[in-house]
């Protein structure tokens, strides 16, 4: 063993041993627990970032962690290959998007190496590949049978820079995500999964997911957004609209019907068109309303716009004409394209019949309260729809609660025709068709006879070709004859193949399953494979993911198993949303008004006695730069670290350790120079403390008689040490005290006279063990450690500690002796001691009586194992 800790030599001597050894490779073995930990598979952009480092550090800790403790570990990697990036960097460099794309996948899979995570690399997928997409477009053609998968028009968010459809997530402030530009709503025809089919399952499983975060079952809950209410018709006003018919609402209110002044419409919708040919000055909101996003957030935030047409409906109960409007507010593609408007209830309609001038008539008041309605300014309580509320101005519903107006309301709406009681959900239906190339084709023939024909599963798959470079102008694909030129399989006769790809959600929702059997060519997953791996055990990765992919996952599991694909319902059993890495952001500003991002490492800075910057100079010119704050590491803000230059510095286990004991997995960690370097002293340490007890000599065996007192409290703090990590590894999951542990074990060590033969033994065993708590987190320098200390051996082949209970039972306790409740002193007394043994040894202490001044004990207050309190 060197004296001196060489993180390069130590590092590629593990990685090698593990990559000749196939140290994790996974099989199924129905004798041992298995254990499936997975991290959510990266893009492969090119570069690993910190944020990357820290998720699989986690997952790798936990992966390494249950190893030890004998379970058959699964802990896979891939690539979540598809997607626009790809395209804007393919045509940003003039190469194909597969070619960038494999490059990147060969460079971040050698970054990942050098992290020394536990990962099995013969099971590494990538989803751009046919041999994975393959099954997706085969699952495909099964669910469009079964009309899980339909076509139909819908508006959707349309990129006209991009040239594709958005998902609403990706509308930003009414703007695309990626290209910035404003978009536009258009009506095309869409493939849509029906997500909506499994919404009630959707929502009642997540109260079986009791390893998830309350956080994000809650956003999953509020994202499907069950709701009862009730279908209202109001019959055109036939003197206006010139014609019968009528007009559908949804609505959660229907005890609020009486309080309706008008109905608002959506751009598109047939009576707004019908105001528009007979009123040409509204064709111009109209087409204003068509732009900007179709998501509810967009239409949250913006400002509240509407034009009156003319024409008016019939109010269901009492016959009375209400205006109809059209409104930037309502949403085609959701519901009916029509709301009812009742301004003195609802918040969004206060806001925009006060704008315009519109009634508000009350028809809610408190019961027991003086306050009374103001039509002039919103008041929280005019939403309310509990009990503490009743119906008013409402003829024969008046002094009815809000739930038995909806009750009896609802009735005299069936009666009438008029309405009927429904259940509806906010989730919508999952449009998949993207405008775009790279991505997984959508396995469907277009024939002018047959309508939308699946490709048979003896032409699946449908490939993809790598060998094109995208200009922007749309999908190439829609401009290759050679790809959608085909024949129809049903009658043979010409037709054109679908040209539109997969979002790239739909690989991201069950790359887990195929990581189960990554080579099966007959299915989509092996089934006796899927049964032994699946559900995942531990899942980690951002927040961000909360709704989106974890939704859609939770979908297609389901799918899976309605295909008798896999058993379970779910496909994650528990989660970890591992928190972002933050860095502290300057710059200087631009004469244009934009802002030049300085990185970190540039910068000298000065702190106050608390910590906080007070002053930043960039080292170059010596000169003040702004200080920007904390703020997530990003390329944006020129504050991230690299991990390649960090790990040729440092080491890559200096990197782990620091990421894992900086802060709690859940929380976000400030990236800080001077813990950096504290986690490669702490190693340092470590290596230290084993070079010199190397050289103590052979280590035999001792008797419970040759240990010291000293010595039985360091044993005894060794098994309250793995105790405690075991704890903070397997249930509450927290690394950074698992960490402060060990170090608190080894300042005990070294505080202990370990030199006669019983002492090295028991250092032996506290290094020993303190080496195995720690090979989670740094499993590089703690593999050279073990081969140090138990030459012959290998580390991986060993048990995670067990505690030894003999050990934990105390002799002597030292109790801290108080007066008056402050502390004056101690006293060691046997672990049996009598209370009067107790109570008579803290009295005689020197200390305390200095500080009881002669006085009598008028009490004592003995705490068992912990303190004396004296009261004098």
């Amino acid at each position: 063993m060197h004296e001196n800790y060489s993180p390069r030599e130590v590092e590629t001597s593990a990685q090698q041993h593990w990559e000749k050894t196939a140290a994790f490779k996974a099989v199924e073995d129905a004798s041992r627990p298995k254990y499936y930990a997975l991290s959510m598979f990266p893009y492969p952009s090119g570069k690993l970032h910190m944020g990357h480092v820290r998720n699989y550090t986690i997952t790798d800790a936990l992966a390494r962690f249950m190893s030890l403790s004998g379970y058959n570990v699964l802990q896979p990697m891939g690539w979540d290959a598809f997607g626009l990036p790809a395209e804007n960097a393919a045509m940003k460099h003039n190469v194909a998007p597969a070619a960038w794309t494999y490059a990147n996948i060969e460079d971040m899979k050698n970054q990942l190496k050098q992290l020394g995570f536990a990962l099995d690399w013969e099971r590494e997928i990538a989803t751009c590949k046919p041999d994975y997409y393959r099954w997706e477009q085969w699952l495909f053609t099964r669910l469009f049978k079964k009309g899980v998968i339909y076509r139909k028009n819908g508006v959707v968010n349309w990129d006209p820079v991009d040239n594709t459809v958005l998902a609403n997530e990706q509308v930003v402030d009414g703007r695309g995500w990626r290209s910035g530009a404003l978009v536009e709503k258009r009506e095309i025809p869409m493939y849509y999964f029906g997500i909506t089919q499994y919404a009630d399952e959707l929502l009642a499983d997540l109260d079986t997911l009791t390893g998830w975060p309350e956080q994000v079952k809650t956003m999953q809950r509020n994202w499907i957004g069950k709701s009862f209410g009730s279908d209202v018709v109001f019959p055109y006003d036939e003197s206006t609209i010139g014609a019968a018919g009528e007009l559908k609402v949804y609505t959660t209110r229907p005890d609020t019907l009486l309080g309706a002044t008008y109905v608002a419409v959506a751009a598109e919708h047939p009576l707004a068109t019908l105001a528009a040919e007979r009123r040409p000055e509204l064709a111009g909101f109209i087409a204003e309303c068509k732009k900007g996003g179709v998501s509810e957030a967009d239409i949250a935030t913006q400002e509240k716009k509407g034009v009156d047409t003319g024409l008016t409906v019939l109010h269901p109960l009492t016959g009375q004409p209400l205006p109809v409007w059209i409104a930037n507010y309502v949403l085609w593609g959701y519901g009916e394209g029509a709301v009812m408007a009742v301004p003195a209830h609802d918040e969004r309609d206060f806001e925009f019949a006060s704008r315009y001038a519109l009634p508000k008539p009350q028809v809610i008041r408190l019961k027991d309260s003086e306050s009374a309605y103001d039509d002039s300014a919103w008041q929280e309580w005019y939403g309310l729809k509990d009990d503490s509320v009743e119906l008013c101005h409402s003829g024969k519903y008046d002094g009815l609660t809000p739930q038995q107006a909806f009750d009896a309301i609802v009735a005299d709406l069936e009666a009438a025709g008029r309405g009927a009681r429904r259940t509806q959900y906010r989730l919508r239906d999952w449009g998949i068709s993207r405008q775009r190339y790279w991505g997984c084709p959508i396995p469907i023939i277009h024939c002018d006879s047959c309508g939308d024909v699946p490709v048979p599963e003896k032409d699946l798959p449908v490939v993809l070709p790598e060998n094109v470079v995208p200009d922007g102008a749309g999908s190439p694909l829609a401009r290759m004859p050679e790809f959608y030129e085909t024949t129809c399989p049903t009658c043979g006769a010409a037709a054109r193949r679908e040209t539109d790809t997969m979002d790239t959600f739909v690989e991201s929702s069950w790359y887990y399953a195929r990581y189960a059997s990554p080579a099966c060519e007959t299915a989509m997953v092996d089934k006796k494979a899927a049964d032994y791996w699946l559900q995942v055990d531990q899942y980690v990765g951002g927040i961000e993911h909360a709704i989106l992919h974890l939704l859609y996952a939770r979908f297609f599991h389901k799918l899976m198993r309605d295909e008798g694909l896999v058993s379970s319902d779910e496909p994650f059993k528990s989660l970890l949303t591992q928190g972002m890495v933050v860095c502290e952001t300057f710059y200087r500003d631009r004469p244009d008004g934009g802002k030049d991002w300085i990185a970190p490492a540039d910068i000298t800075i000065e702190r106050d006695g608390k910590g906080k910057i007070i002053a930043a100079t960039h080292r170059e010119d010596g000169l003040p730069v702004t200080i920007g704050g904390v703020e997530k590491m990003s390329k944006s803000k020129n504050n991230g670290v690299d991990p390649a230059e960090f790990i040729t510095r440092y080491g890559a286990d200096t990197a782990r350790l620091f990421m894992m004991f900086a802060a709690p997995p859940e929380q976000s960690l400030e990236w800080s120079d001077a813990g950096v370097e504290g986690a490669f002293r702490f190693i340092k340490r470590l290596w230290r403390a084993v070079f010199e007890h190397q050289g103590t000599g052979v280590v035999a065996a001792y008797a419970d008689g040759e240990v010291s007192s000293a010595q039985k409290d360091l044993r005894y703090k060794l098994h309250a040490t793995i105790q405690k990590v075991t704890d903070d590894y397997g249930r509450r999951q927290q690394f950074n005290t698992a960490i402060a542990a060990v170090m608190e074990l080894l300042n005990t060590l070294d505080k202990t006279d370990t030199a006669d033969s019983a002492g090295r033994a028991v250092a032996q065993e506290v290094l020993e063990t303190a080496v195995l708590l720690l090979n989670p987190i740094v499993p590089h320098v703690t593999e050279s450690l073990w081969a140090a200390l138990r030459p012959g051996t290998q580390l991986l082949e060993q048990s995670w500690p067990k505690v030894d209970e003999s050990a934990l039972v105390k002799s002597e306790l030292e109790l801290m002796v108080q007066v008056n409740g402050k502390l004056r002193g101690s006293v060691v007394v046997a672990a049996d001691a009598a209370q009067d043994a107790i109570q008579a040894a803290a009295l005689a202490n020197e200390n305390v009586q200095k500080f009881m001044e002669g006085k009598p004990a008028r009490k004592i207050i003995v705490v068992p194992g912990r303190l004396v309190n004296i009261v004098v």
